[in-house]
């Protein structure tokens, strides 16, 4: 029997609040893809990938755990027409409101090709929202984080370090590309593909609250040390690289039930539409061509992940679902839903 119970007295969380947060769901690496499906359908942004199963992934050497996780994509033999083998995974939990920790040691960026993310999705896409945490496309050196949202959303230019690209965060703002929603980049170039790879990764942080969403990126060596010890307090971390607020946007009304999704996709509606305009056109006419007969090229096209942890406020908790029959002191996990999908050009989804 599950009942609902107020978890402050139980964790020891003073109404003052001795910890911002506390742990809802640790993806331990050990068992990492067992708190995920695995996509298998078409790619919804028209790339050319052939999304696999967990078995086939296992057999084929495209995932592993350990010590870390590692997700990959055949990197091994030519491409059939259905595109190259690749992972697609979203949490089987899903979340309104949190704070993700992703610890990543390596990322598929900075490679002719690819369109990898890390990003978070609401189902009925765009009405609960989509959150692309890591992104980018060929050899972009760069992080670009963006919003993806129903009509009434935009955000401010203030309050973070990074470039605002795009203040609508509604996928068919008018004067925006479609699908370009309110985006951000980050100008340090530790922050993604081979920069951030070379640099040893480092960790995003990404806070998602009624007022907003901010995401901060430290790297390797400037790691905060109450993340390191479990305790992470945003308070303390400066201000974040993107900030999507103080505009006109009620985060409750488009963001909820968010799940947490890695892919590495090919071409495409990005990577392929701006294949032509880019330095990549110089090794090969034709993204797809290039992507299905260099398979070496994609070796270093994997996630290594070193942690991934979702926190809940202290006062949110107090709402969290828990079963009497465990011990009430341990970390309580929020049962997630099934995800919808969407098709569109620079949105993620589907």
């Amino acid at each position: 029997m599950h009942v609902w119970s107020t978890l402050l007295p139980i964790l020891g969380v003073s109404a003052t609040g001795m910890a911002a947060y506390i742990l809802e769901d640790d993806y331990r690496t050990t068992s990492f893809f067992d708190k995920f499906s695995f996509f298998t359908g078409s790619d919804p942004t028209g790339g050319f990938v052939s999304y696999v199963d967990r078995t086939t992934a296992q057999n084929a050497g495209l995932i592993s755990t350990g010590s870390s996780v590692y997700m990959g994509v055949d990197h091994t033999n030519i491409a059939s027409s259905s595109g190259r083998p690749s992972v697609r995974i979203s949490s089987t939990n899903s979340y309104t409101h949190s704070l993700v920790i992703l610890d990543l040691a390596h990322m598929p960026g900075g490679i002719c090709g690819t369109w990898p993310a890390f990003w978070m999705l609401g189902p009925d896409w765009p009405t609960n929202g989509e959150l692309d945490i890591i992104e980018g496309v060929n050899t972009q050196s760069t992080n670009q984080m963006t919003l993806h949202t129903t009509d009434g959303c935009t955000i401010a230019n203030t309050g973070f370090t990074g470039t605002l690209l795009t203040s609508n965060c509604y996928s068919y703002a008018p004067g925006q590309a479609e699908n370009a929603g309110c985006g951000i980049a980050d100008p340090s170039s530790q922050t993604y593909g081979s920069g951030f790879n070379s640099a040893g990764g480092g960790v995003y942080a990404t806070e998602w609250t009624s007022d907003g969403i901010s995401i901060w990126f430290f790297g390797r060596g400037g790691i905060p040390g109450d993340i390191s010890a479990g305790a992470p307090n945003p308070s303390g971390w400066g201000t974040p690289v993107a900030k999507f607020a103080a505009g006109s946007c009620d985060f409750e009304e488009h963001f909820r039930e968010m799940q947490i999704i890695f892919d590495t996709t090919f071409c495409g509606a990005w990577a392929g539409a701006v294949w032509g305009s880019g330095s990549c056109a110089s090794i090969d006419s034709s993204c797809e061509d290039y992507v299905a007969n260099n398979p070496s090229a994609f070796a270093g096209a994997y996630w290594e992940i070193n942690s991934l942890k979702v926190y809940q406020d202290s006062a949110s908790a107090a709402a969290v679902k828990v079963d009497v029959n465990v011990n009430v002191n341990a970390t309580q996990d929020l049962q997630g839903h099934r995800h919808q999908r969407h098709a569109g050009r620079r949105g993620r989804g589907f």
